[in-house]
């Protein structure tokens, strides 16, 4: 079960990622929050990158690697909280996330992809 929720996991990064770089670059706008120091067209792209970089890893690393993998990745579900925080205070539309109840539910997810991520690249302690 963690070896698919792993897989599961890198797949939805690398889609997440791609569609960053094509089809959903204007709408990923919405959740740059306003103090990023980067333009959020750019923000959006290094995101991307990231995003497929780690699914890749969490896909593709060998087990020894694993644990850092998910650590890592449960850190970047924890440095892009923000954006869904402010697409939430600035009521910014996307991915039909148009209501503010739609927006706060979203943010309930961050906390079961930083779990996901740490629970599946870590094995049965012995």
């Amino acid at each position: 079960m963690r070896s698919f929720v792993r897989v599961l996991l890198g797949l939805a990064l690398v889609f997440a990622g791609t569609s960053h770089l094509t089809f959903a670059r204007g709408e990923f706008t919405a959740q740059v929050p306003d103090f990023v120091p980067l333009s959020e067209d750019t923000t959006v792209l290094a995101s991307g990158v990231a995003e497929i970089t780690l699914g890749s890893a969490l896909v593709l690393a060998p087990k020894p690697a694993r644990r850092f993998v998910g650590t890592v990745a449960a850190l970047f579900f924890t440095v892009i909280f923000p954006g869904n925080l402010s697409q939430w205070v600035n009521r910014r539309d996307a991915f039909g996330l148009d209501t503010d109840e739609k927006r706060v539910a979203r943010l309930f997810g961050q906390p079961l992809l930083i779990a996901a991520a740490l629970w599946s690249t870590r094995g049965r302690r012995s």
